[in-house]
Order: C-alpha cells, then structure tokens, then sequence
C-alpha cells in the first residue's frame, strides 16, 4: 500500500508532487521520491525515510519541471533503502514507473530480462516494469504499455514516463486504487483523494484494466484493447479531513473495511494459479526438513497474541505438530525449553515490538528455528528472524489492530494447511476445500460488511455498560479474546472473554440482569455446549446477543440478538465472526464518545519493555 501521485500542466510539478505525497503519507513512509522532467530529461530524486528526509535533501535544488510523477513507499519487495525507493528506471533513465501492488511474476520476468543484458539496481518487483517498457518499446509509448501489461501479474497501479514523449503521463490499475484530477490547463494523479482535493474536486475514478493517457489538456480512456472508455465526472463532496480517511469517519472503520483487500493481497501469490493449493515457495520448506520439527511456539503480545491462539488450533489441527503460544513479555522470563528441533514464529504488525524482539532472539539464542510473520518489510523483526512472511494490509493507522489481524490469520491458516500438506496430514481433498474456502473469504466480508445497521442498533443499546463479556468453545474463544480486547480499548468498557465452559468455575458470579453476553456459536463440533453455556447466563437474566453462521435457525430460541456471519468451514469462521466484534466495539465508542483512533494511555508500536 503506497501513495502514488503525479502532475502534468503549465506549473512547477515539485511543489504539487511533495504537497501531494504529504496528503498520502499514511499508506506509506519507508522511503520517498519524484520523477519530473527536467531540461529534455527525466531527473528522479529520492531518499529512504519520511518525507521530510525528501524534503529536505531537495530543499535547495528542488527539480524544474511541469511533468511528473511521486510516491511514498510501504516497502512490500525490498527492504526500505535508497535504491528500493521509488521511482524506479530502466539503466539509461528512459522509462520511469512508480507502482502501488504486487507483481506476482517478476522474478520469471527479471531472470529473462537479465539473460538480454539488463542491470537491476533495486531488490524491488516493481523495477522490473521500467525494463519491460524499455526491452518492448517500439516508438508508441501507448502501444508498449499495453504489451507490458500483458506480460505482468498480479495487483497494481502503475504510472509511466517516457522521455521520449514527454508530453504525456500514463497510468492504469488493477485491484489498486488511482484516480485522475480534472483541472484547466493541467490535470492530476493519485492514489487517493486526499492528494489533489485541494486542486479540484472533478474527477475520474479509475476501474480495473483502463489505460489513460494524460495530457496537460486531456486524459483519453481505453482498454487494452484499444476500445475507448468513456468516464464520468465524480463530483467529491468531502472536506479535507475526510478525503484523507477515504470518506470515512476514522481510521479504524476505514482499515476494517480495507479487510477484503487485505486478505486478498495477503493470498495473492500464494494460492496457485489453479486455485487448488497453497505456494510458500518462498519459505521452501521440505517434508525432510519438517521431520524434525517437534514443536512449534508462537509468540506475540495483544492482538497478535490472539492470532497466535487461532495459529495454534491450526497447526495442531491441520499440521499435527504441538503448538505452544506464549505472550512475548513472558516468553523469556520462564525459561522456555527449546532447540533445535523447535520452529518459533514470531508475530508483530510494526515488526518492531520491543517485547516480541527480545522473545525472537532468546528463541534463538536458544538454537530455535525461527519465523517472522510481520506487516514491514525491513523491520526489526524481519531483519532478525531466520525467515520471514509478509501481510500485505498495508500501512495501519488506528491503535486498534483491524485488518493487521485478519491478515495474520489467514497467514496462519495458509501455513498450516501448506504444513500439513508438507507432512501428509491433512487429506488431499480437504486441504483443496479450505483453499477454495479460503478465496471466497474477501467476498463475504465484504458481504458483512454492507448489513451493519443491526451492529449500531446493539452498540446505541448497550454502548453505555459498564461491563461486557464474551464467550465461547474452541476456535470462537480465541475469537472472543479478540472481541473484549476491541472493546476494552477503544470504548472502555470492562470486557472479558472466558471459555465457555469456565462459567461455573467462577465466572458467573458476575452475571446479572441486563449485563451484555457477547456468545459466539460458530463451531459446530461444540455447539450443543455452547447453548448449554448461553442458556446458563440466560438463567442469569443476561442480555445475549450470539454470533451464529447463517441457516441456524435454532439458536434465536435462546438469546436476545442473533447476527449471523456467512457459513464457512470452521477453520475460516474466525476470519467472518471477527468482523461483527471490531464493529460493535467502533459503535460502542462512538456512542460512549471515544476519541476511536486515538484510545488513551495507548500507543501503535510498544517499543519498550
């Protein structure tokens, strides 16, 4: 996820390309940069870090030019440096490319590119793009750009220089946002709004597979094809602060619904092109090397924690391999018994918990094997582990982990079901069953996603408790920790979550009448348990409002409220039952007027002790 903008017209392109990228620093700050055209060539600036560090290497020879494009990277291929920043060039500076996305086959594409000669600077996916153009390049810098999409794969938006037609400005997408400014004498690019609201107000939202070509006086639509597109104006009625929230009223409700698009650019690249398996060639682990894994630790803090407890129930499930998960800032404090026959994954969204990295290398001070899996290429964490998996949910603003979460499930879910295929322990058919599962997620949420109304109903209703709690068996208990940790957070009620079955070991001592049970009813091998468990706070005069998948059509005979969640197979359902519990405790901030964003005493990252 990174910022993408670009400017072509009668004025300096500097000052809008830096204005620009500071409206779009929140989908990514590991490092910046422009390209504009400058006296007859493409002059391209950049530096790894904030910004500012841009800003202020250009501050007294800032680039001359009426054309160009900028961006500020999320570091996804290629750790935050100088040379990974974009933009990106062929060897002689004729084509340049700045890129938001994945692409999926560039290492096919680099390997055959290099073998004609061509020199990579970058560790990036993305420069290899800058090279296509220049190898097909053919006098039609349209043309070429149409045949370079044809060759890549995977998600992007791209925009395009080329020095010898510098009078135009090429763009296209393909599950990455990009919109088109409309002005009078000149015309914007960008990623999101939020970059050229203060320029205009007109214009044209870009739909997957269009190629437009843009001029200081026009912008010209077409498909690969060559068919012309036809677009209308979009009017933005948003204020500033708005646009930069994509229209959304925080953060949070903004990277909750970034959810599908999250999952899908977490799978994207490790599901094979048939659909049928998972691919972590990356990791390139064998059945020999996984024979002597005995045991496998997770460890993690706060959300990433509750992660790791769904992690568990998938390895053990699905991989048939223990599975101990610990939270980080006590992992090293018992010593734990581990060599070299352990594999520990460690799980951070910033890669940069203090915690979390102290655990990471007493694992492997220990002779641990171990595994990252985090959301920022070249963190701490990364750097330090033995291998690391990437989520691909893009830059998180809000403190309350959302989308952070729901990618590091489906990594979880995806190694597993890769692990137990590695060791043959989990059936052929169906491990093929939770990969089509699993493609079908994104789309159920978004499902979820569009009937919330019921959701700010239950939060008006019971946003001004003082206490709440959560409950469920198996994989739903995991799930619930997650819930209360949501609530408590960012509304400030009292909320705990207990296994279900732990009411009459205590817990329900304080149930009494009118207190909100949040019960979550989506596994099936436990659910006559489950009901046993909500009829005994229903016994308690308990207002009980059930997560249950869809077609159950007999549990509105024991609680208050049902809000359903898509059926799935159990191992799929923590990704839908999740979405209901990170709303209903949005809701129940706003209700209780909660700075959502900003919840107090807390911070992103803890990078202390």
């Amino acid at each position: 996820m990174c910022g993408i903008v670009g400017y072509i017209g009668e004025k300096q392109a500097a000052p809008f390309l830096l204005d620009g990228m500071s409206k779009l620093e929140y989908r990514g700050y590991d490092s910046a940069g422009i390209a504009i055209f400058e006296r007859g060539k493409i002059r391209i600036e950049k530096c790894v870090g904030r910004l500012d560090a841009l800003k202020q290497k250009l501050a007294s020879n800032l680039p001359e030019g009426t054309v160009g494009i900028g961006h500020t990277r999320w570091a996804t291929h290629g750790r935050p440096s100088d040379r990974n920043a974009h933009p990106h060039a062929n060897s002689n500076g004729d084509f340049v490319v700045v890129h938001n996305g994945i692409i999926e086959n560039y290492l096919v594409l680099k390997e055959a590119l290099v073998e004609k000669g061509h020199q990579f600077l970058s560790e990036t996916d993305s420069e290899v793009v800058a090279h296509l153009l220049e190898e097909n390049y053919d006098g039609d810098f349209e043309e070429t750009v149409k045949k370079v999409l044809r060759m890549i794969e995977g998600s992007y938006s791209l925009v395009f220089l080329c020095a010898q037609e510098p009078n135009k400005i090429i763009c296209t997408k393909k599950d990455n946002p990009l919109v088109i400014g409309l002005g009078q004498g000149e015309n914007f690019i960008a990623s999101d709004i939020p970059a050229i609201i203060a320029k205009t107000r007109r214009t044209y939202i870009m739909n997957d597979g269009e190629i437009a070509t843009v001029t200081k006086d026009s912008v010209w639509v077409q498909d690969i094809n060559g068919t012309p597109i036809s677009k209308k104006v979009f009017e933005v009625n948003w204020n500033a602060e708005a646009a930069e929230k994509g229209g959304f009223e925080h953060f949070m409700l903004k990277e909750i619904y970034e959810q599908p698009k999250a999952l899908r650019d977490t799978m994207t690249g490790r599901v094979t092109k048939d659909g049928k398996r998972i691919d972590f060639s990356e990791l390139n682990w064998t059945a020999e090397e996984f024979a002597d894994i005995n045991k496998i630790f997770i460890v993690a803090c706060g959300t990433s924690y509750h992660a790791g407890m769904l992690g568990k129930y998938y390895f053990e499930q699905l991989a048939r391999v223990p599975v101990e998960v610990d939270i980080a800032s006590e992992f090293r404090y018992r010593s734990p018994i581990i060599d070299s026959n352990c594999l520990t994954i460690i799980v951070s969204q910033s890669g940069e918990t203090s915690d979390t990295l102290a655990a990471l290398k007493e694992a492997r001070r220990l002779g641990s094997r171990t595994l990252a899996i985090t959301n920022v290429v070249g963190s701490s964490i990364a750097r330090e582990a033995d291998q690391v998996v990437y989520t691909y949910a893009g830059p998180e603003i809000a403190v309350a982990s959302t989308k952070a979460y729901t990618t590091q499930l489906i990594v979880m879910l995806m190694l597993a079901i890769y692990v137990g295929e590695i060791k043959a322990t989990l059936p052929e058919e169906k491990a093929l069953s939770l990969v089509q599962g699993l493609k079908a997620v994104p789309e159920q949420i978004h499902t979820l996603l569009e009937n919330i109304e019921q959701l700010k109903v239950f939060a008006t209703q019971y946003g001004n408790s003082q206490d709440a709690f959560y409950l469920g068996r198996s994989l739903d208990y995991a799930v619930a920790l997650e819930g209360a940790l949501k609530m408590k957070e960012i509304s400030y009620i009292h909320a705990e979550a207990y296994a279900a079955g732990e009411l009459k070991h205590g817990t329900l001592a304080l149930i009494v009448e009118g207190v909100p049970v949040i019960a979550l009813a989506t596994q099936d091998d436990v659910y006559d348990k489950t009901i046993s468990n909500i009829q005994e706070v229903k016994a308690r005069d308990a207002v009980v409002i059930a997560i249950a998948l869809e077609g159950d059509d007999s549990i509105g005979k024991y609680v208050d409220h049902v809000i359903f969640v898509p059926r799935a197979d159990k191992y799929l359902t923590p990704l839908l039952a999740v979405l209901p519990l990170q709303l209903l405790a949005y809701y129940a901030a706003l209700t209780r007027g909660c700075d959502v964003d900003k919840p107090r005493n807390l911070a992103k990252s803890v990078t202390v002790e």
